[in-house]
């Protein structure tokens, strides 16, 4: 195996691809299959001292059950000694929370789409008795041919038997429904098609029904369901959000009624789902039956302190195609919750460059083999504000460092990301068209 690589089971690891509070994603290669995966990495001393292995069960067991065209698939569940290590599908074309930074509202076609798809999705889960809580367009990505995949059910509930209603207030506050502010227990049903409704006017009016910049006013707004729709709404989509963001759960709209509706219908094509397949939760319970066992070989073989290094196949899948362009160059107009920039400094110079601007700036830095953490308050001083950045080796003499959001809010990591390459320019390198470098690299 080549230096810097990682095996764990039949799996190769590769770059760091998310971050949060409690796991990272990175990437990862079936070395049988060659299929490419997202593996989420948990501590188990984590998930032990944060009391969260109910939690985290319950959130792997629901993504084996809930199995849909657009609903992010969960292959498998492995174990090591220190960690628990969930395979998922690998979803290539970003949060389509990006789709609307870049663009702004989208055609109202397209916006049509994007919400029948998540209805099948929904409504999938609610036939399951899983009811997500937390739908919003962060937790939507898109394939690589556009169609929506509702993912992170990490605040999903399963009710108890005999339990119809739900009582634990959850979810971001721009999308959760007025009931679920009430502590009087809600329907989870109706809760989530609130939440689809709040989605579908973010998708047509490129802005949110219910915002504003203190908490005790945007709970007035939506226990009073206080917004009005743009005038570029269709008659047919405005009566359609009118009859989802109904402040009565009883009669809000349901499901069955939202795909009855003459504006949802128009070109809609119900997925088709595979024959209902039987889930075995045997691999579940085996990692949480007894969390000190060892269940597959983890080894880590990057004994050397340098950068991590990157492989063709990797840097293949950062790209469009094989045109490897994309990676370098920084002119898009807008930049995603993940974003990177290229550098032919030596990577101590990189890493010493960073810590300097981020101090500049007021930000904690925490470095470690080539990674920086970058820690501050929110512009809101609503919470943490992280960044994370790390250095990889692309080629001889040549670093990319990929740029990502551990916490805070999306938006404003985009203002950091522009501000902070700013304050980089003499370290990143620009390539001129037609480079021999990046010829060299695609073949």
């Amino acid at each position: 195996m080549k230096k810097g690589t990682r095996k764990v089971g039949k799996y190769e690891v590769g770059r760091t691809i998310g971050e949060g509070t409690f796991a990272k994603v990175k990437f990862a290669q079936n070395r049988e299959t060659g299929e490419s995966v997202a593996m989420k990495i948990l501590a188990k001393s984590t998930i032990l001292k944060h009391k969260m292995v109910d939690q985290i069960k319950r959130e792997i067991s629901i993504m084996k059950i809930v199995r849909h065209p657009n609903i992010v698939r969960l292959h498998e569940v492995l174990a090591s000694r220190s960690k628990i290590y969930i395979i998922l599908e690998f979803v290539t074309g970003g949060e389509l929370f990006d789709k609307i930074v870049h663009q702004g509202r989208l055609p109202e076609n397209e916006c049509r789409r994007y919400f029948q798809q998540l209805i099948d999705a929904v409504s999938h889960c609610h036939y399951k008795g899983v009811y997500h809580r937390d739908l919003k367009p962060e937790n939507l990505l898109l394939d690589a041919y556009g169609n929506l995949k509702v993912s992170d059910f990490g605040l999903s509930a399963l009710p108890q038997q005999g339990v119809k209603l739900l009582h634990t207030t959850c979810g971001t506050p721009n999308y959760v429904a007025p009931e679920v502010l009430s502590y009087q227990g809600y329907d989870g049903s109706a809760a989530d098609v609130w939440s689809c409704g709040v989605i579908l006017f973010v998708l047509m009016a490129g802005y949110l029904p219910f915002e504003e910049t203190d908490l005790p006013t945007l709970y007035k707004k939506i226990n009073a369901a206080e917004f009005a729709c743009p005038f570029w709404f269709s008659p047919g989509a405005k009566s359609l959000i009118h009859k989802i963001l109904d402040l009565n759960p009883k009669t809000r709209i349901r499901i069955e009624g939202i795909r009855n509706d003459p504006w949802f219908r128009k070109n809609y094509m119900p997925v088709k789902c595979r024959e209902e397949e039987e889930v075995n939760l045997d691999d579940v319970r085996a990692v949480f039956e007894d969390i000190e066992d060892q269940y597959v070989a983890d080894r880590s073989e990057n004994k050397e302190r340098g950068p991590l290094i990157m492989n063709a196949f990797e840097m293949i899948t950062l790209s469009q195609g094989l045109n490897l362009g994309a990676l370098f160059d920084r002119r898009q107009d807008f930049v995603k919750r993940q974003t990177r920039f290229v550098s032919r400094q030596p990577a101590k110079v990189i890493v010493s460059s960073i810590e300097a601007v981020a101090e500049s700036m007021g930000l904690k830095v925490h470095t470690r083999n080539f990674k920086t953490r970058l820690e501050g308050v929110s512009a809101n001083k609503a919470g943490q504000f992280a960044v994370v950045l790390e250095v990889y080796e692309v080629a001889p003499s040549l670093f990319m460092i990929d740029v990502r959001k551990a916490a805070g809010d999306t938006l404003e990591y985009h203002k950091f990301y522009k501000n902070f390459c700013g304050k980089l320019e003499n370290i990143i390198w620009k390539p001129t068209e037609g480079s021999n470098l990046l010829r060299t690299m695609t073949c």
